[in-house]
């Protein structure tokens, strides 16, 4: 019995006849052994709880067990907000401002390195798109990613810390320190948000992200991918 599970297993992890090719499999995994210890050491375990690390995670599943929706729910997730990142880092680049989302890539106290680690918000999109082309698109995506942003979003605004100014001695663990994470407090990491009230700004959050970001995201990638895929050999044979 063991064996038949364990067999079913490797078949799942190594079919064959795979929509990704083992080298982006490898590669990928690669990235990730790199990427996860480094930025527990840099900035510890609660970093983790980003909606765009999280995303990480279900990609990694996602190419080895070949699932449309560990695929597409990263996605819906992650589609616009990274987009936002992309703008809002060369905003940074010019020398101007726009949401402070990308200002720590340019915060010299933290280690070029993890910095340069963090580039995975551009490309990460794309990847993921590639994916959900070669698997096809779940529209369980949106319900899923909805309750794990749920999920995160709560754990952030109950358990983690709230924006803050950093003292001038500030030690660079003081710095790497995640703080606001999520944004559930608002865009900056140093000052709340004063538009409402917390908990007020909290709930329109929790009824933002999903009917302004995500579904929009959804319907999007539903009406792209709404073809049928392609039979395994015929998606390997395409690619080769």
């Amino acid at each position: 019995m063991t064996k038949d599970v364990a067999t079913a297993f490797l078949d799942r992890l190594l079919p064959a006849q795979p929509r990704i090719p083992l080298c982006i499999k490898l590669a990928y995994t690669g990235f990730m052994a790199v990427l996860v210890p480094i930025y527990w050491r840099d900035y510890g375990p609660s970093n983790f709880l980003y909606y765009c690390d999280i995303a990480l995670f279900f990609t990694l599943a996602a190419v080895w067990l070949e699932s449309p929706l560990l695929a597409s729910a990263p996605l819906v997730g992650i589609l616009l907000p990274q987009t936002l990142w992309i703008i809002d880092f060369f905003f940074e680049l010019a020398g101007s401002h726009l949401t402070e989302l990308t200002h720590y890539m340019f915060d010299e106290n933290r280690r070029l390195f993890t910095r340069l680690l963090s580039l995975f918000h551009f490309w990460l999109p794309l990847f993921l798109l590639g994916l959900v082309w070669r698997l096809g698109y779940d529209r369980r995506a949106f319900a899923l990613w909805t309750v794990v942003g749920w999920i995160a979003m709560g754990i952030c605004f109950v358990a983690m810390p709230p924006p803050r100014v950093l003292p001038s001695d500030a030690t660079p663990e003081m710095h790497n320190q995640p703080v606001n994470i999520n944004y559930v407090y608002g865009f900056s990491d140093k000052q709340e948000q004063t538009w409402m009230p917390r908990d007020w700004y909290f709930t329109a959050l929790v009824a933002i992200m999903p009917l302004g970001i995500y579904l929009p995201s959804h319907l999007l990638l539903a009406w792209l991918f709404t073809k049928k895929r392609p039979a395994p050999s015929e998606a390997w044979a395409s690619s080769t």
